[in-house]
This record gives C-alpha cells, structure tokens and sequence, in this order.
C-alpha cells in the first residue's frame, strides 16, 4: 500500500473546483466540473468528498483516480455496451459524447447493505420486504448476499426515490422494452464486474449506472463505472471471517467515510466532525490500493504539483474556439 508520508504534500494541492473558459458552459456536479459543449461535454474529476449529500473535503488525487479507473472499466465493458467516451485527454480528464440521459439510476445491488435512507439494508431493517419491486425474504442479516443481483432504481434530483418498474413506465422514463433492455444490459455490465473484481480478490458489492441515448436511438453507458464512489467493494478475503463475527467487511471505497462519520456520532441536521488531515490521507491511500488492486497497474504519482496547468495545457484542442 502506498505510504501516506508520499501522500501528505498533496494535502495542500488539491482540487477543489475549475474556472476555465473557452471549454463551454459549467455545471459543477458532487465530483466533477462539467463543461457543456454542442455535441459533447468535458468531465473533470475534481478531488471534492460528498457523503449524506454534504461536500465535507477534497481527498488528495481523488480525482486523478476516478478519472482513470472510470476510463480503464470504460475499457473493460465496451464489448457489453457502447459508451460515452470520446478521449482521455488528462489523468483527471474524459471528454464524453452527449446524450439524452435517463432521469433514473440504475442501482444493482448483489448484498443487503448500506447506509443511506435508499438502501437495501436500511429499508430491510425498518421492515421493508418489497423493496422497488423486489420481494425479500425474511430472516435476511446485514452484508448478506442475495440469491442473485437485484435492481433497485432511484429517481435523479435533489433527493433521490426509490422507484420501481411500474412507476418508471407509468411516469415516462421508460418504455417496457427500453426498461427490459436497460435491465438486461445493466446486469451483464454488473456481473462482468464482479468477475474482474473477483480476480484481483475483491467483492463488487453494488453499483449504479447512468444510461442514456444517442441521436440514433442507441442506450449508451455514460458518467463513471464501477468507481468507489459509485460503487460499494470489499475485501474478499476476510468477507467470510468477518461476517460471521457479525463485523462490517473491509471496504475499499466511500462507505469508509460513511462509517467514520457515523462513529463520531454524526447524523442529518447534527454537528459535522473534524476532517483531519490523517482521515483524508487514509481516504486517499484507499482510493489508491483499489486503483491498483482492480487494474493490476501502479498509480502514477503526478510530478507536477500544478494541477490546474497540466489540466488547461492538455485541453487547449477542445476549446471552443478552435
């Protein structure tokens, strides 16, 4: 695992937003800063930590590895499915095709866990048995797996719903067919997934998927892929042991930062904790050990500190007025 004394100058380097202009319209997202262009947008991973829906910190090089990992899992499923990218032009850089984006996540879930107010493992706790049109049964224990993945989509906006299939029909999102195909393609990106997770030891848990269509009527795969922010991984190693001790699994993603805010006693409406520079170096070196446990790759460390000019000097073709 990489030492977080290599880790520590980027404290004060991080990348907290972007202004540049001449790469189009902004729209500044959780993680990224989004630059709107005719027929396509640039994606720049900032290094922000959103949790609970509340920006708490920047992580060093957070953005530079979602940016790659998303890219290299781009690689890894565009056999399943066409997707959005056009090039990579930086490590914190995807510059995307536009689409007609769904208005739902399309969350996959293979274990009841979870956290939030739209998870599995909260609503099943709270008595839930039919969960976005799933039906589960009783008796189920926090970090079990299901008999086989379940879709449990959710609604995009300020606050995200859970919605199920009807309600997806009935409200336009979807046709039936588009519906079917969404839900076929989803499962096979997912289960691809966890097979290559599978190989590098670890456990795909869940994940969510944005979709949408391209003028020709095409459901492409767009946002990010199997990254630890839109994805829950564990350990798979010590999964069996620790949960038979009734122990949350090792994670290797964001949930980290879920659960340390959650034991230093945080909840909605309530007193933020300190983010210590020791809390988002430890993020930092996670995001990292998954980087390279998932591609089998080191991670790059950046030479130069100044990520805002390699940045603007790698995207001076997609400017606008060229």
């Amino acid at each position: 695992m990489i030492s977080l004394d290599t880790l520590r100058p980027f404290l004060t380097t991080t990348l907290d937003a972007t202004h540049f202009t001449n790469l189009g319209e902004r729209y500044q997202g959780k993680v990224r800063d989004v630059y709107s262009q005719k027929d396509k947008s640039l994606l720049i991973a900032t290094d922000r930590q959103s949790a609970f829906d509340i920006n708490w910190t920047t992580i060093p090089l957070k953005g530079q590895v979602l940016s790659q990992l998303s890219a290299w899992w781009f690689e890894q499923v565009k056999h399943i499915m066409p997707t959005h990218v056009i090039a990579v032009p930086d490590a914190n850089v995807m510059v995307v095709q536009k689409l007609s984006m769904l208005r739902i996540e399309i969350v996959v879930r293979a274990y009841l866990t979870g956290s939030t107010g739209t998870s599995a493992w909260v609503n099943y706790n709270k008595g839930v048995r039919h969960f976005c049109g799933n039906d589960l049964p009783d008796g189920m224990v926090k970090n079990q797996p299901f008999a086989a993945p379940i879709i449990t989509p959710t609604t995009k906006g300020e606050d995200d719903e859970l919605i199920d299939r009807a309600e997806i029909i009935a409200k336009g999102f979807a046709t039936e067919k588009q519906w079917e195909e969404i839900c076929e393609k989803a499962l096979e990106v997912f289960h691809h997934g966890q097979n290559i997770a599978a190989e590098h030891g670890l456990i795909l848990v869940d994940t969510k998927y944005e979709m949408g269509y391209d003028e020709e009527g095409r459901l492409i795969l767009a946002d990010e892929v199997h990254t630890p922010d839109s994805s829950r991984y564990w350990i798979a190693s010590t999964y069996a042991n620790k949960f038979l001790k009734g122990e949350e699994p090792e994670s290797l993603d964001k949930e980290f930062f879920r659960l340390w805010l959650r034991e230093q006693g945080f909840e909605y409406g309530g007193k933020r904790p300190e983010i210590t520079d020791d809390v988002r170096l430890m993020l930092a070196a996670k995001y990292i050990d998954l980087y390279e446990r998932m591609t089998g790759e080191s991670f790059v460390i950046p030479k130069d500190i100044d990520v805002i000019g390699r940045i603007k000097k790698n995207l001076q073709k997609w400017k606008m007025d060229n």
